[in-house]
């Protein structure tokens, strides 16, 4: 297994700005997909056309409310392969060099990022300044300073930056946190998130520092540090971790191989959570209250997600996870609905800020306060 991609192979606004896909996800989610659709239509470019970029072009073919136009590329080959299967025009294909001129192009609203890590944050700057909306891949960058430059240039740009939190959008995810919402769950008292696979070709880009940022952390850890914040319902205020490191040549200075890590949060809940290239077979949420509990198994994979509760098995539709990402994140930039789950760039931020907690108390030891 080489990468998240291999190992991971809906209804998100409020129900008055998009009564068709319902609140938290039901069988109407799929009614939607069968029914014709002419609203506004976001156009969008992706650049980065790796197995991520190819599963997103793939999943946007049965969007109703987004629609892939353009593509960004270093590799010219791929750009042609691209506009024969996508029938995207030549006007709107670009490289990394000359892609600053698509502000000249009123064919193209909004660029989603699927690049390595590293280069998100100038991308996202260059995006912002031609004045188009940047949709970025998670983590949105490789600290929590870079993060909040991506935001603060889109806001001075007056343009949209939203982050590839597909989870935020998804059924079972969401009845849980609707459960815990109306108190069925009664007192949150405990979150666990394991989150982790054997990664393969040691020259991969996700065991490059400069291109990731990390290791595990950056890239499957995260969803169990987002995890965390949107089960337990709360920002945390305190983490702890510990790095365990068995392949010093696999998982260079500055790779994590794994990390375990706590956090706190104001009510009294505490999370425990695992990240780590590893270990295989570790995709598990674990929501426990005073009154009932919640799991999701596979929790974060592509899908089918599965769960179960006190009250018995979860069992809403899945449609493909960035599909319903991809029209949800539309309807956000061109009709300023609103996630259930924030999937804006201060989202973003705020992982970021948790990562750098980790990867600083994993060095010094202790318990580091956390202020989002």
């Amino acid at each position: 297994m080489n990468s998240r991609r291999d190992f991971l192979q809906l209804l998100t606004t409020s129900a008055v700005a998009l009564p068709f896909l319902p609140l938290y996800g039901s069988s109407e989610q799929l009614a939607f997909y069968d029914q014709s659709y002419e609203g506004p239509v976001l156009r969008v470019a992706i650049m980065g056309l790796g197995s991520y970029g190819t599963r997103v072009a793939e999943a946007m073919q049965t969007c109703k409310r987004a629609k892939l136009v353009g593509v960004i590329s270093g590799t010219p080959a791929k750009i042609k392969d691209w506009q024969s299967k996508y029938n995207i025009p030549e006007k709107n294909c670009y490289n990394y060099e000359n892609y600053d001129s698509v502000k000249d192009n009123p064919d193209i609203d909004a660029i989603y990022v699927i690049t390595p890590n590293g280069l998100h944050h100038q991308a996202v700057l260059r995006i912002a300044a031609a004045g188009k909306h940047a949709i970025c891949e998670k983590p949105m960058a490789i600290n929590a300073q870079e993060g909040q430059e991506m935001v603060d240039a889109c806001n001075k740009a007056n343009v949209k930056l939203l982050v590839g939190y597909r989870m935020h959008f998804e059924p079972n995810t969401l009845e849980i946190i609707r459960m815990r919402n109306e108190g069925e769950l009664g007192k949150i008292m405990f979150f666990q998130g394991l989150s982790g696979f054997k990664i393969g070709d040691p020259t991969q880009w996700r065991l490059d520092k400069e291109l990731a940022g990390g290791g595990a952390m950056m890239d499957i850890g995260i969803y169990s540090i987002n995890g965390a914040r949107y089960m337990v319902g709360e920002e945390p205020i305190w983490v702890t971790a510990q790095e365990t490191k068995t392949d010093p040549i696999k998982f260079k200075e500055g790779v994590d191989e794994t990390i375990q890590f706590q956090l706190g949060f104001p009510s009294g809940a505490v999370a425990s959570c695992l990240s780590t290239y590893s270990m295989n077979h570790l995709d598990r949420f674990f929501l426990n209250g005073d009154k009932g509990f919640a799991e999701l198994q596979p929790s974060t994979g592509y899908g089918p997600i599965k769960g179960r509760t006190h009250k018995g098995e979860l069992m809403k539709p899945h449609i493909t996870h960035q599909t319903v990402q991809m029209d949800q994140m539309a309807g956000i930039i061109s009709a300023g609905e609103k996630a259930v789950v924030p999937v804006d760039g201060a989202e973003g931020v705020k992982d970021l800020k948790i990562i750098d907690a980790i990867y600083e108390v994993c060095k010094t030891g202790g318990k580091k306060k956390l202020d989002l």
